[in-house]
């Protein structure tokens, strides 16, 4: 009788540890030789699982690059403006008149002269109110364009966003030639409108 007793006991530890031992979410191993249970030891992918999730750090972003390059030949567009590897380029600093202006396309063909064979390297600065790109330009032999079309006379200093950097570079009548340009600085746009309005007119007669 003791012994069925004793073997009923030992059925049912088993029958126990089999149930047990399949139940979801158990975290226990079966017992060493020693008898006593063990936690799991975790491969190296489930630790990472079960870590938590380090927080995003701005901090660790790449900086913006303050300056981007453009290197290549240019297409001239007018005196302050060219295009390079397809992207419409407009002169840092300076304002040179509009094609159909006094001295527009002299300043044109005199932007074309000094860009003529060269790799215009352009660094650009930033994008301008009307979305067109704004770069420092230098010639192969180092030359800043804005400058040469300044010393030409063909373009003034516009200080409201080269800090005056070319103003002492102009030539002594600059202004005067190139007065639509001055007027557009000093916000007199009703100048502009009175000399289209008689270059129209102009046009009509002939």
């Amino acid at each position: 009788m003791e012994i069925l007793i004793v073997l009923g006991l030992v059925l049912a530890g088993a029958v126990y540890l089999a149930v047990r031992s399949n139940r979801p979410g158990d975290t226990t191993t079966p017992p060493s030789q020693s008898g006593v249970y063990e936690k799991p030891k975790l491969t190296t992918n489930q630790r990472q699982r079960t870590s938590q999730p380090q927080r995003f750090d701005p901090d660790h972003r790449l900086p913006k690059p303050d300056v981007t390059i453009l290197t290549g030949s240019a297409y001239v567009v007018d005196g302050d403006t060219l295009v390079i590897k397809k992207t419409q380029v407009r002169l840092f600093g300076v304002d040179a008149p509009e094609m159909s202006h006094p001295y527009g396309k002299k300043a044109k063909w005199a932007l074309v002269s000094l860009c003529k064979g060269q790799k215009v390297k352009a660094e650009i600065t930033e994008q301008d109110s009307h979305g067109r790109t704004v770069a420092k330009c230098y010639l192969e032999d180092g030359r800043d364009l804005s400058a040469e079309m300044v010393k030409l006379g063909l373009a003034i200093d516009w200080p409201k966003f080269s800090g005056g950097q070319y103003k002492s570079m102009e030539i002594p009548d600059a202004r005067k030639k190139l007065w639509l340009a001055n007027a557009r600085q000093n916000g007199h746009m009703g100048l502009w409108k009175k000399y289209e309005e008689k270059q129209a007119a102009r046009k009509l007669n002939d």
